[in-house]
């Protein structure tokens, strides 16, 4: 084994950003189950959001929830069922007027899967050519600050409390003028975990010396697993961003409790409610993205999360209680064959 692969190895095991979910989220296991026996049913949270599918923990649809969104707030988004013909999603997309680059995305999310930034005519054929699902096509925002917002407000209270909020910083590496691409990428841990794909994405300048003090952004879909830096913005929090988003989410129906996955011109905008494009609204199964700063605990992401988990269960039986029901075994079963037979299209 190369003295690269042993330095990823070590740097895996001692980041626990990077372990399975199955092992971060044991804890929480045993608490769900605990949940699920004093509201009677495991399902529980699918009363948190009674506006969204499953209350947003399973399959949900994203253009379902993205049309509750204010038109003020929310990125213009087409969306297109499978099977559909690429030239005549590529002549709606024209007569939008939208220009390249674009996003293109399936319409039901699994941890960034099938998110990818379009550049031009044919790599939109090249995608919606090999894709197996419906997507959804939305313009690229180039506005400069990409932030993850989780709100949640109980039903029974007019104001709501921001709970942790995230600012996104895209993967990329500077040239220093000696080294290849490829090289720089090496000396990244977590750029390099990401190498495999990196190596087709940037093909033509993967061997190439990058010049000094370039900036080469690698990856600009702004999720974790595809190595984006969470950084923790809870410093952000104060009764201005809460009016902000208490304003925003009482014109949702149905939704209590989630994350605004956005992009902004300025914080002072954001404090303002001005200059605000909502890409996504992620509900019941959404985490607090601050969680995944760089050397945050993981016992201290543990307790936040279990914290979160207290939220949705208090949500959820307030909702259940003025006759909101929970899923049944039955509806669980199909959203999760749902769910199963996208994740088996995306590695197609």
């Amino acid at each position: 084994m190369s003295s690269i692969s042993l330095r990823l190895r070590w740097h895996k095991l001692t980041h626990w950003e990077y372990w399975p979910m199955e092992v971060v989220y044991f804890p929480v296991f045993f608490y769900w189950m605990y949940l699920g026996i004093r509201a009677r049913s495991l399902f529980f949270f699918s009363a948190s959001n009674p506006g969204i599918e499953t209350g947003g923990m399973l399959g949900e649809v994203k253009f379902d929830i993205l049309k509750k969104i204010p038109e003020t707030y929310r990125t213009p988004t087409l969306f297109f069922g499978y099977p559909f013909e690429p030239r005549q999603v590529l002549s709606l997309v024209e007569q939008m007027n939208w220009i390249y680059p674009l996003i293109f995305k399936p319409d039901i999310g699994e941890r960034g899967n099938g998110v990818e930034k379009i550049n031009n005519q044919q790599q939109a054929m090249d995608y919606l050519s090999t894709c197996e699902y419906d997507i959804l096509i939305q313009p690229f925002i180039s506005y400069p600050i990409e932030l993850g917002v989780f709100y949640y407000r109980y039903p029974s209270q007019e104001k709501g409390c921001v709970l942790s909020v995230v600012e996104k910083d895209f993967l990329k590496v500077k040239g220093d003028g000696t080294l290849t691409l490829e090289q720089l990428v090496s000396r990244n841990p977590r750029a390099a975990l990401q190498a495999e794909r990196l190596s087709k994405k940037h093909a033509a300048r993967w061997k190439e010396v990058i010049s000094q003090h370039e900036d080469l952004l690698l990856e600009p879909i702004g999720n974790h697993c595809r190595g984006t830096s969470f950084r923790n913005a809870n410093s952000l929090i104060n009764e201005q961003l809460i009016t902000v988003f208490d304003t925003i989410s009482k014109q949702i129906e149905g939704f209590y409790f989630g994350r605004f996955d956005l992009k902004c011109l300025s914080i002072e905008e954001l404090m303002r409610g001005e200059g605000i494009s909502i890409m996504e609204l992620n509900g019941a199964g959404s985490e607090q993205g601050h969680i995944y700063h760089p050397g945050f605990s993981f016992f201290t992401a543990v307790k936040t999360i279990l914290q979160q988990w207290r939220i949705l269960f208090e949500i959820s039986m307030e909702n259940h209680k003025k006759g909101v029901p929970y899923m049944t075994w039955k509806e669980t079963r199909a959203y999760l064959r749902k769910s199963k037979q996208l994740r088996l299209k995306y590695s197609v």
